[in-house]
């Protein structure tokens, strides 16, 4: 079972699996498709990476068929990936060798992330990362397009914008939210066919620069 927890923020992913060889497959399609749903592609390698690794380290040190649950969270510098289990033994990273729940999942940790760690829950532990957000020009502005689609859903609810789940609907919510820009540069009194004029060129020519 999945669910996306609007409650807490636009972007909230979770997944109940069961620890199992075949399960990695299946949470690496879905941690890419739930991040480009979110204008999040450029960290799906990333974080592909870091939950198979997680999920590995589960079905190795908690056992096969155990219960697990992945989160995705977006923040304000990047992602924060969460794979909850059943075991109560916290994870420490080894300076040599492995030991208990240490593996190479957390040197990968060590290596990708921003910031790792590992708490104790109620019914065991959570290891988590966040994994921050590329610097590149072209991918912070995707990110800060998808962040400002998501709050003006919030202004003009779902009915006048979709959910952004598929590609006909991020097409309507950019639809809209471009219309009610030009409605506001209207009233300003400017010369709208000059600024699309402009928002076109200063594109294309962010397109040449990057090849």
């Amino acid at each position: 079972m999945t669910s996306r927890d609007n409650t807490q923020t636009p972007h909230r992913y979770v997944l109940p699996f069961t620890a199992s060889g075949d399960v990695l497959c299946s949470l690496r399609r879905t941690v890419r498709a739930e991040l480009r749903s979110w204008g999040l592609s450029g960290l799906a390698d990333e974080a592909e990476l870091v939950v198979t690794e997680l999920a590995t380290n589960v079905l190795k040190h908690v056992g096969e068929g155990s219960a697990a649950t992945l989160v995705l969270e977006s923040c304000a510098l990047g992602i924060r990936v969460e794979i909850h289990d059943t075991s109560h033994t916290v994870p420490l990273l080894a300076e040599a060798g492995c030991t208990a729940e240490c593996g190479r999942g957390l040197h990968l940790l060590a290596e990708m992330a921003r910031d790792w760690g590992a708490i104790a829950t109620a019914s065991g532990k959570a290891v988590w990362c966040e994994l921050p957000l590329a610097t590149d020009g072209a991918c912070v502005r995707i990110q800060r397009a998808h962040a400002v689609l998501g709050e003006y859903r919030e202004l003009a609810g779902p009915a006048v914008v979709p959910l952004l789940s598929c590609p006909q609907a991020r097409e309507e919510a950019a639809t809209s939210l471009i219309s009610d820009l030009l409605h506001w540069l209207a009233a300003q009194g400017c010369d709208l066919d000059d600024v699309l004029d402009r928002a076109q060129r200063h594109y294309e020519a962010e397109l040449d620069a990057a090849v």
